[in-house]
């Protein structure tokens, strides 16, 4: 079966972004598809690669970029939901004049098409909301 998740929740503040990548995982393992991960609302500052967590917790940003380096999956953030939060990628800062960026491959800002194209490829779209 082919799943896609879309993430609402940032991380550190509730369990969801904890949660969808334990999922993630959990999907992997059982031979499942996992198309991809589209991070819209305060999900997308999973994303923000300046993140810096106590050594005790788990780091969600490596653990996301972790899983996109072993598995490929794709991870998609809502460009209109990161610029709003102060996320930007190095062609975003450009082209609205910061001096620097804040998402960095894996992950890639996008458009809601994308959401939308996940959600006719897959199987099952999965929502881990705050």
């Amino acid at each position: 079966m082919r799943y896609a998740i879309l993430l609402l929740g940032a991380p550190y503040s509730r369990q969801a972004s904890h949660s969808a990548l334990r999922f993630a995982r959990a999907l992997v393992a059982r031979g499942h598809g996992l198309e991809g991960v589209f991070f819209y609302h305060d999900g997308v500052h999973n994303a923000a690669r300046l993140a810096a967590p106590p050594q005790d917790e788990p780091h969600l940003v490596d653990g996301w970029k972790a899983l996109n380096r072993e598995q490929g999956v794709p991870l998609q953030v809502c460009i209109a939901a990161a610029l709003r939060r102060g996320l930007l990628d190095e062609r975003e800062a450009a082209r609205h004049g910061k001096q620097g960026h804040s998402v960095e491959p894996p992950f890639e800002l996008t458009g809601l098409g994308q959401l939308v194209d996940l959600g006719l490829r897959c199987d099952r779209l999965v929502t881990f909301g705050p």
